[in-house]
């Protein structure tokens, strides 16, 4: 009985902070410049939550994953498909991991 209690507690701090803007936001106008930085957010969290997992694939050649991550960022820019996207990187990152002797 504790857990469910708990659990509901955590269900209502956490239900709280995200109802109360979604109520009164409607009624405010907030500048253009300020929009377009909300908007940016997400892209933001994304690159931060991405980016220290593409230094660790390899700890000892970081390289090797930022190369992958440069390779996943040139097709997205060029508006490849996301299996495209993944598949190029991964097998970037396959390549230099196990056919070093190559470069």
């Amino acid at each position: 009985m504790k857990v469910l209690f708990i659990v509901l507690g955590m269900a209502v701090v956490t239900y709280i902070p995200r109802l109360l803007p979604a109520l009164f936001m409607h009624r405010l106008r907030l500048p253009a410049w300020f929009e377009a930085w909300l908007q940016s957010i997400p892209y933001a969290a994304l690159g931060a939550l991405i980016f220290p997992g593409i230094l660790l694939v390899d700890r000892d050649r970081p390289e090797v994953g930022l190369t992958g991550g440069l390779v996943a960022a040139v097709l997205a820019y060029f508006k490849a498909h996301i299996i495209v996207v993944m598949a190029g990187a991964i097998g970037t990152v396959l390549l230099l991991q196990n056919w070093s002797w190559l470069f």
